[in-house]
Formats: structure tokens, C-alpha cells, sequence
């Protein structure tokens, strides 16, 4: 993608009147900021006992494109992918503890897979890292969906009860807490996988802000001072309607926003078509789309902190973009956007990359996210091969982001729909002051 440098002179009353127009005001410098890098349970850990996504495999629905296999067998390498995130410097490891794995049938735990989150746990403190636990990241045992999954009666009953026994083991670690990843793809993927019929999609998302509401006064109860949210995935240009059916439902119940960016649109980039097709490597990245995003919620929750739980671009399959955008240009482009961000007053405290490896994404290895690189299907030995973007992150996390002459490899887009009449309207100044990521 090429450069977009013809804008350097604008600085001065430029930068001023972006940061007005902005509505906030400028972010301390020295305000504290997380790095973080990001797994899931299923997408990672292979062994996979029942549970409502090993049965989607199993039957191959329509979403399914490859075998499962044992994914990139994070249950049995944790230790090494855990040592590879301290090399890295992030103080954050996103992860989560699979109901399906320690509740494998009803009411009988299994205390090898507790021991293993125990041990998972404990190699993230020796690290010097904090764990980010996500109680749900789409999947539930193969004994709850035979009641019914989300469709059933029980589910918030049963689901709450998982939550307590994590809660209860983890509590006092510093821990900060995911409820559950991506409410509303949640709900698209169970009706698209058939573990739930389409008309009981409005049900399902009034079970998961129940649970969200009930969870997030658990865990302050059992472990005081810890902060709660759930992470939404941001699908411009309809966020707004997407809101509605659970961020604006539980904003009361959040310490932070939890926000996932990958994919902007905008008047002359509409790719993100492809992602309706999972062939999310030929979207063309829109890396200033996250400004929008950070800009959109820092004024529609003035007072709730921002966290990027996801960022990350995918490759097909590991080979280099047609167009020569590289993971690691794409990695401080955003990081860019995000210190233009601060720098113009919002509240962002954190920034995870997903993912730390390649995984499961879902039903196929072919989208490649990984900070370092897995060939699950080619590669027995399932070795992990450092991207370029490991030394560029390592980098940032040591600078405290971009260097204050950066300019992003790709260029902003033209009018972003991101949030429509803001970045339209009201476009970021470009170049602007960039904010230290401490």
C-alpha cells in the first residue's frame, strides 16, 4: 500500500483545531497503558473434548473448512507460547478456561484440565504478566447443548455456576475478566452453525446480558478490585444498531470497553464485502479505522476507559499480501491511530494483539493472525516460525509505540464508515501528535 506523506505540512493549526473538534481533552502522557497479546481455549489448545464447537466440526457444517486436527496444541505448549509473550515484553496474557474441558460431563470436573489452567495461570505470573480471563469465548460442553445450548432454559443457571467455580479458583491474581467474547458474533456463528434456530436469536442475546449483569457482580463480590468487561467486535457501519442488542444493555455493568477492531469500510474501501465469504485476507486494511472506533465510544461512554482486547491482520495461508502491506505495517499503523488517539484526550489503557500464534480460526487454518507463525495442517512438529512483527512489536512495547516522525504506511481512508458522520465530518487531523504508550 503505498505511503501517504503529502500531508506533512499540515501540523500546527491543523492539530489544534483536530483536537478540539475532537470533544475530549488531551490524555496524560504518562497515563498508564497495557500491552497485551491474546489466545483463545478452542482455537488454540487441540484435545478438544465435546462441546458444542467440536460437534460443528465433527458434522462438518457449511462454516467448516478443514479438520481440527489438535490445533496448535497450546495445551501442551503453553509454557513455551507463555515464555515467547514475556520475550516480547507484554505484561497482558489474554486466554480462556473452556467450560467444556473442566466440565466435561455434568457436575464432574476434571482435575487435569483444572491443574493444567492452574499451571497456565501460575506460568503468566512467574512471567511478570497479568492473565486476561475470558469466561466464554463461544464455547460450552456437548452435555449443555444437548439441553438446548443458549436456546435452552438452564443455560444462564449452568453458565453462571461455571463462572463462580473459575472466579473462585483465580481470584486474588490480579486477573482481569472477559465475560464473553464478541456477544454479537456469538450469536451469528450459534445460528449459522445451527446451535440455535434463527428465531431465537433476540433470546439469546437477552440470556447473555443476564449472564454478563449476573457475572459482573460475581466477580466483584469474590474478587474485589477486579475489572470486568466484555469485548465488542466492531462491524462498521452498523455498530450503532449492533449496540442495542448488548453493549448498551450492560454499560453499567463494565469497568472498561473492551473493543475489537480489524476491518474498516469506507466510501473508496468497501473489501470488507470479502468477509462475508471468511476470505478476511483480501480486505485491505484501514488502519485509521480504530482512531474512529476509540473516538466513536470515548463519546458515546465519556466515562469508561478504552481497552483494544483485538487487533491483528491475517494472511492466506502465510504468504506475503499482493499488495505488499506487511503484518508489521500493519501493526504500527494501528498503534499509530491508537497514540493519535490519546493524544487527543480518549481514555485508551491497553492494546492486545491477536494472536500470539495461528490458530483454529473457526473452521480454518487458512487466515493466518499469528505473531508467530503455526502450519497446522503441513507440520507435524506444529513448529512456531517468528513473523517480522515479533521484533516490531517487541520494539513498540520497548518505545512506548511509534516514534513521534511516524507516518503509517497506508494511507487514511476517504470518508471512513467506521462512525459515518463523525469521520466524515469531522476527519482526524492528519499528521497529528502522537502520544507515548508507557
Amino acid at each position: 500500500m503505498r505511503t501517504q506523506r503529502w500531508w506533512r505540512g499540515f501540523t500546527g493549526v491543523t492539530l489544534v483545531l483536530g483536537t478540539m473538534l475532537a470533544g475530549v481533552q488531551p490524555a496524560a502522557a504518562d497515563e498508564a497503558f497495557s500491552w497485551g497479546v491474546a489466545t483463545a481455549g478452542f482455537q488454540s489448545e487441540g484435545s478438544a473434548p465435546d462441546s458444542n464447537w467440536k460437534r460443528y466440526v465433527d458434522a462438518r457444517t457449511p462454516a467448516i473448512k478443514d479438520p481440527y486436527g489438535n490445533a496448535v496444541d497450546f495445551r501442551h505448549r503453553y509454557a513455551e507460547d507463555i515464555a515467547r509473550a514475556r520475550d516480547l515484553g507484554v505484561k497482558v496474557f489474554r486466554f480462556s478456561v473452556e467450560w467444556a474441558r473442566i466440565e466435561p460431563w455434568q457436575g464432574q470436573l476434571d482435575e487435569a484440565e483444572l491443574a493444567y489452567y492452574d499451571d497456565v495461570v501460575q506460568h503468566i505470573l512467574d512471567a511478570g504478566m497479568k492473565p486476561m480471563i475470558t469466561l466464554d469465548h463461544w464455547v460450552y460442553p456437548g452435555w449443555v447443548a444437548e439441553q438446548g445450548g443458549w436456546g435452552g432454559d438452564r443455560m444462564v443457571g449452568e453458565w453462571l455456576a461455571n463462572a463462580r467455580r473459575v472466579v473462585e479458583r483465580y481470584r486474588g491474581k490480579g486477573a482481569q475478566w472477559i465475560t464473553i467474547n464478541e456477544p454479537t458474533v456469538y450469536v451469528l456463528n450459534e445460528i449459522r452453525n445451527g446451535g440455535l434456530p434463527w428465531f431465537k436469536g433476540l433470546d439469546m442475546f437477552g440470556k447473555l446480558v443476564d449472564a454478563h449483569r449476573q457475572a459482573y457482580d460475581l466477580i466483584h463480590r469474590l474478587d474485589p478490585g477486579a475489572r470486568v468487561s466484555s469485548n465488542a467486535a466492531y462491524q462498521p457501519p452498523v455498530e450503532g444498531l449492533l449496540d442495542l442488542t448488548f453493549v448498551d444493555r450492560v454499560k453499567d455493568k463494565l469497568d472498561f470497553l473492551g473493543v475489537d477492531y480489524y476491518y474498516g469500510a469506507s466510501l473508496d474501501n468497501l473489501t470488507a464485502i470479502h468477509g462475508i465469504t471468511g476470505e478476511f485476507w483480501k480486505i485491505t486494511p484501514q488502519p485509521d479505522g480504530i482512531y474512529y472506533v476509540l473516538r466513536y465510544y470515548a463519546r458515546k461512554f465519556p466515562n469508561l476507559p478504552l481497552y483494544v482486547v483485538e487487533n491483528g491482520m491475517p494472511t492466506d495461508n502465510g504468504t506475503a499480501r499482493p499488495d505488499g502491506y506487511s503484518r508489521s505495517q500493519h501493526l504500527r499503523d494501528h498503534l499509530y491511530w491508537v497514540q493519535r488517539a490519546k493524544a487527543d484526550g480518549m481514555n485508551v489503557i491497553g492494546f492486545n494483539y491477536w494472536s500470539i500464534t495461528d490458530n483454529y480460526e473457526w473452521g480454518s487454518y487458512r487466515p493466518r493472525f499469528g505473531l508467530y507463525t503455526v502450519d497446522a495442517l503441513a507440520d507435524p512438529a506444529l513448529t512456531r516460525r517468528p513473523t517480522g512483527a515479533v521484533a516490531t512489536f517487541r520494539a513498540l512495547i520497548r518505545g512506548g509505540g511509534n516514534p513521534a516522525n511516524y507516518l503509517p504506511a497506508a494511507r487514511p481512508a476517504f470518508c471512513s464508515l467506521v462512525d459515518p458522520l463523525g469521520s466524515c465530518l469531522n476527519p482526524a487531523a492528519y499528521p497529528g501528535p502522537l502520544a507515548r504508550l508507557p
